[in-house]
């Protein structure tokens, strides 16, 4: 069933942990590494000691100590550009996804060198986008072959548990809720989708259908409740809600951002400790604060050269923003700062 994008009055009231404090991230001047190659992903690790950054087809891992990169390996196993980083949460281990249609899972051995542990095939066209569960036992790929892939951990070893093939046409942006047991994703269709897993026997069902005006390229979930959607190359973000007696989700508002020329990547980010959201649009990067339920603040714009493709990650503890910019080929460091 599709349901219109009209505005839903229906508030949710949460306690969520907010910060009256203004911020800003700084440039850490001097700390910048040139890089001209197109870099479509990066990925930082939870104690931001490692600094995963995509190079083309290849994978360029940094030490991150006294907010210095030092590169310490280069990985050449894809074929393809990498567009998807993810470190695992609670293992020494990330996951790449790239155009060459795979995703792999690297590991450190015990000279601490990166070595792929496994390759999972089964995407007939490029990763797009890739998010991973809390407990690392689950794996959600989305691809240019329009298709979702749940991909689940058995003995070690992973495989493909399930296929959603509702988009019918390539898959941008994926976001995994709080609970763990929903996932939202957009496509070049135009469409958005909302997916549940069932209690009786885990399988993900499509539980809403949102058709949209204009194709996203971003989507997330702040919480379980409440997820933000960037039309691509429009001059706002829109914010949908959960009805809490049908479960559907509807439009409530939008955010104004400035519009024009977009990219693809570079997927939005909700870091809870400091109720920020991290948003891409038109070579810019807006640092949203969460201030109440459903309300938003711009706290902060971060202007690169126009037309310029960015693409970047928050710490999980949102002290460092990382972005690398076309317009200058260097990768940047920000660091949090109070106002």
């Amino acid at each position: 069933m599709f349901f219109s994008n009209q505005e839903n009055t229906q508030s949710n009231k949460q306690n969520v942990p907010l910060t009256n404090k203004s911020f800003n991230y700084q440039l850490i001047k001097n700390n910048s590494v040139k890089q001209d190659q197109i870099c479509y992903a990066i990925a930082i690790n939870k104690d931001v000691s490692i600094v995963l950054v995509a190079c083309s087809k290849d994978i360029k891992v940094f030490e991150f100590q006294k907010e210095v990169l030092k590169q310490t390996q280069l990985l050449i196993d894809h074929q393809d550009y990498v567009n998807t980083l993810n470190f695992m949460n609670k293992s020494n281990r990330f996951i790449s996804g790239s155009s060459d249609k795979q995703i792999i899972i690297w590991v450190q051995n015990q000279n601490n060198q990166w070595v792929f542990q496994e390759k999972l095939t089964g995407h007939t066209n490029q990763i797009r986008c890739l998010v991973l569960n809390n407990n690392d036992d689950q794996i959600i790929s989305g691809s240019s072959d329009n298709t979702i892939k749940f991909w689940m951990k058995k003995q070690n070893e992973w495989f493909c548990s399930q296929t959603i093939a509702e988009h019918t046409q390539q898959l941008l942006a994926l976001s995994l809720n709080d609970q763990q047991n929903k996932v939202i994703s957009c496509g070049w269709d135009a469409l958005i989708l909302i997916i549940k897993q069932s209690q009786q026997d885990s399988k993900w069902m499509i539980i809403q259908k949102i058709k949209v005006e204009q194709y996203g390229c971003r989507i997330c979930f702040i919480d379980d409740n409440i997820f933000t959607f960037q039309p691509f190359s429009e001059y706002y973000m829109h914010i949908y809600e959960m009805n809490k007696t049908n479960e559907q989700y509807s439009k409530v508002k939008h955010i104004d951002l400035k519009g024009g020329y977009d990219q693809w990547y570079f997927p939005q980010q909700y870091v809870k400790s400091k109720c920020i959201l991290v948003n891409e649009n038109k070579s810019c990067v807006y640092l949203i604060r969460k201030i109440g339920d459903c309300e938003f603040k711009i706290e902060q714009t971060i202007q690169f050269k126009d037309n310029s493709q960015i693409y970047g990650q928050m710490s999980d503890d949102g002290q460092y923003l990382i972005i690398w910019d076309e317009g200058s080929k260097e990768i940047q460091i920000r660091k949090y700062n109070e106002i």
